[in-house]
């Protein structure tokens, strides 16, 4: 079976890269699952969701908190291209817990600081 050659990238680093069997991500119009052979497409992130990449080699699957950004499909490579990128297993839990509470009292018009620490909590295995 064909796989998708997947980049995920931050300003900062890349985040993760590799072959895949399967990417979700969030978009403004909804969630999208991309296998191999899926048509070209480009996509708008949506601002503190999460990126789920189902290896080629099996295990476990690669989790990611992602700010705003943009992906890209074409010819079996994913593109994930985020302001911001957070791998699961390298988010402080405490902190991000801290952050979550800090936005939930702050309490504004602004609800990205919100999205985006509940979305470092569900990249890290733990509901927000």
């Amino acid at each position: 079976m064909a796989n998708l050659k997947v980049g995920l990238v931050s300003p900062e680093r890349e985040i993760w890269s590799g072959e895949a069997r399967m990417v979700v991500a969030q978009t403004i119009e909804g969630s999208l699952g991309i296998l191999p052979g899926h048509a070209p497409v480009l996509g708008v992130l949506l601002d503190g969701s999460v990126v789920k990449i189902e290896p080629a080699a099996g295990g476990e699957p690669i989790v990611a908190m992602v700010g705003s950004g943009f992906f890209s499909v074409a010819a079996d490579e994913v593109s994930v291209l985020a302001e911001q990128a957070e791998l699961g297993d390298e988010i402080d839990v405490p902190e991000a817990r801290r952050a979550l509470e800090n936005a939930l009292a702050a309490e504004g018009e602004d609800a990205t600081p919100e999205r985006r620490a509940r979305a470092r909590l569900r990249a890290a295995g733990i509901e927000a």
